[in-house]
């Protein structure tokens, strides 16, 4: 069976396909107007038979229209006296100390905001039966209004679902999508709970829409969805919780660049994905990491997602000056149209035509050769731009990147250092399409010893999708005291869910030999906010009290637990793709070298050796500085680092530190 992975980023829809043990990429330009018109333009471009051939597909879909305030008209259906929850929200300011500060419009305005009469509290106990001869009324005037999808939010319904399930019986009626918070998210804090089954209704119908489509055009049953937890799902579950797919994309370099980094020989990973947009940072150290505490558009987001910190600083970023004359780089983007000055239609510089203009690309061999890059009309911009603020040209191409790099090193060191992980003790993996051109000075900046770039290094997201495996998460608040409460009732509920996980699991396609789960619980003292998550058996407090000792700092085994939501992961296993490996060689490159290009590095200009990375061999060694291209990206060996080829491939740099220990 042929399998694709499938990346729609902000400037380039990336594609890997893997059959019959072979590997091979595709890359063509995004279509922001309709992503799908990319995705099967790059589908076009292959012998895709007819039978036996499934894709894996990272959307932004999601992502973009709530960023961009573009979802569905959405009619908000809670408990009477709470419709204003969405906009009053935690009351945090996003600036404290600004007076004019104004937050994001709700997605959701107060005329179409509803309350019905009803009331359960917190222990699922009906205290006010719900008035359901006013659905009869409400449902009218939500066609009426002509609203394309509704969100349901009552107030305990995670505790007692029963009035939330009739108001959505009814609302069904009304013939569109319609999302209901004890499906999307049965916990407690109604804001965070309200806001994500919202932000569910809003995106869902782009979703459905856009998939739609797709298995119009490719057959259905042959589509899969990467999730923000990085596993993927069917797209007839992605169409009713689109709200799981915010961060699919960046999930899926994740996964990717664990997945090879562990068979380099690194358990401790900080993944560094430099795309067109943005970049995308995570730190792993040995398991992917998952939170449930995450805002996009400023909204809180409270499904499972990997912990990915994400900043406006990509090669489509767009430089630019600001009104105290600083220069500035991003977060606004070039994208995809224009896209960079050398690309021909853009006319303002990027981070891209920085480089470019520094001899850091090779303009005849972008894409491998398919895309010329318009040397001197980014030149001419950024002389342009240069004139403008009285300085050099090169100085200003050398300043953007140095901007560019301030953003990304701060992004990594909120990852990392500012939360207790030393970066030297980690291997930077770099991927995206313009990562290695910055990874070396990155990791020199920030004392790390190892960077790893993979193959097709330019693609890792789309791989990324091929070695994810099927995970489904699910969650019930329980709100029980740990000590009092007997562990087999609270063991009871997790079989509950694991009873709907494993059912769920095999609709997904998965055999019941290759289903795995892990339970945990969200555990705190009684009468704290906030919770940690503790793996779940019978020595949870115990497990409690360690890791609150070493997140906090000290422990009180005296004090009362309190068990408050449950948590249930299940995964299918799924066949992986191998890894490509390439031949063995010796340590001198010289057979893979395509000749010499100048570049300016550290205040003048150096001629450069140039390598094809198709042509590098296991064993191969390169001495910075030197460039290796490919056909989807292009890797700086910085002066003082040396590059070393493995057996699947990878560009293993190090710098002159022996700090070799700290790999495995």
């Amino acid at each position: 069976m042929m399998m694709i992975g499938v990346d729609v980023g902000g400037t380039f829809t990336d594609f890997v396909f893997v059959a019959g043990g072979r590997l091979w990429t595709q890359k063509v330009l995004s279509t922001p107007p309709d992503p799908a018109r990319g995705v099967l333009e790059g589908l076009s471009h292959e012998a895709v038979g007819e039978e036996g051939w499934q894709l894996v597909h990272g959307s932004t879909v999601a992502t973009n229209a709530l960023l961009e305030q573009k979802g569905a008209k959405v009619a908000l259906i809670t408990t009477a006296g709470f419709e204003d929850v969405l906009e009053i929200g935690r009351q945090e300011r996003v600036d404290l100390y600004d007076f004019m500060v104004e937050r994001p419009p709700v997605v959701v305005p107060r005329s179409l905001r509803f309350g019905v009469r009803e009331r359960v509290d917190c222990r699922g106990k009906v205290l006010e039966p719900l008035d359901e001869e006013s659905l009869g009324p409400l449902l009218d005037r939500l066609a009426k209004e002509k609203v394309e999808s509704v969100a349901i939010c009552l107030l305990s319904s995670y505790a007692n679902p029963s009035h939330e399930a009739r108001v959505l019986h009814r609302a069904l009626e009304l013939g569109i999508p319609v999302s209901a918070s004890h499906r999307i998210l049965p916990e407690y804090r109604e804001y965070e709970r309200c806001a994500t089954t919202v932000v569910n209704a809003y995106v869902s119908p782009l979703m459905e829409r856009y998939l739609g489509r797709l298995e119009a055009e490719i057959g259905e049953g042959r589509l899969r969805i990467m999730q923000s937890n990085g596993g993927s799902i069917s797209a007839a579950t992605a169409r009713q919780e689109a709200v799981r797919t915010i961060l699919s994309g960046p999930a899926g370099g994740v996964v990717g660049a664990v997945s090879v980094a562990k068979h380099a020989g690194f358990d401790k990973t900080i993944t560094f994905d430099m795309g067109g947009t943005s970049t995308d940072v995570s730190l792993v150290d040995g398991d992917l990491s998952v939170t449930t505490e995450a805002a996009v558009g400023g909204l809180p987001l409270r499904v499972p997602l990997l912990n990915i910190h994400t900043v406006g600083s990509g090669g489509g970023s767009l430089v630019w000056i600001d009104e105290g004359g600083a220069l500035r780089v991003g977060p606004q983007s070039a994208g995809a149209d224009p896209g960079p000055v050398c690309y021909g239609r853009g006319d303002q510089i990027t981070v891209t035509d920085a480089h470019l203009c520094l001899g850091r690309l090779d303009p005849d061999r972008f894409l491998g050769g398919k895309m010329r890059l318009d040397v001197e009309r980014a030149e001419a911009a950024m002389n342009d731009l240069a004139r403008q603020v009285k300085l050099d040209p090169l100085r200003l191409a050398e300043g953007t990147i140095t901007v560019a790099n301030a953003a990304m090193e701060k992004a990594i060191r909120v990852i990392s250092v500012e939360r207790g992980y030393d970066p030297r003790a980690f291997c930077l993996v770099s991927f995206g399409g313009a990562g290695g051109l910055h990874a070396c000075s990155l990791a020199s900046s920030l004392s790390i010893p190892w960077v790893l770039v993979p193959m097709h290094a330019g693609l890792l997201s789309a791989y990324g999708m091929l070695v994810a495996d099927v995970v489904k998460d699910y969650a019930k608040t329980i709100l029980r005291p740990t000590t009092t409460t007997p562990f087999e009732e609270i063991e009871a509920i997790v079989n509950l869910l694991q009873e709907q996980g494993l059912r769920e699991m095999k609709d997904e396609g998965v055999a019941e030999g290759l289903i795995t789960t892990e339970a945990f619980v969200d555990m705190r003292y009684l009468g704290q906010s906030y919770e940690l998550r503790v793996p779940f058996g019978r020595d949870v407090a115990s497990r409690f009290h360690e890791l609150h000792r070493r997140s906090y700092g000290y422990a009180n085994p005296a004090r009362e637990t309190e068990s408050v939501t449950l948590r249930l992961r299940v995964r299918g296993k799924m066949d992986k793709p191998p890894l490509p490996r390439v031949e063995e060689g010796s340590a001198d490159a010289a057979s893979a070298s395509v000749g010499t290009r100048r570049i300016f590095l550290e205040d003048h200009w150096v001629e450069t050796p140039v390598y094809a990375r198709e042509a590098l061999r296991a064993a191969n060694r390169i001495g910075g500085p030197a460039l290796v291209v490919e056909m989807s990206a292009t890797t700086l060996v910085a002066p003082g680092w040396k590059a070393t080829v493995d057996a699947q491939g990878n560009l293993l740099l190090k710098n002159h530190e022996p700090l070799g220990a700290l790999r495995g």
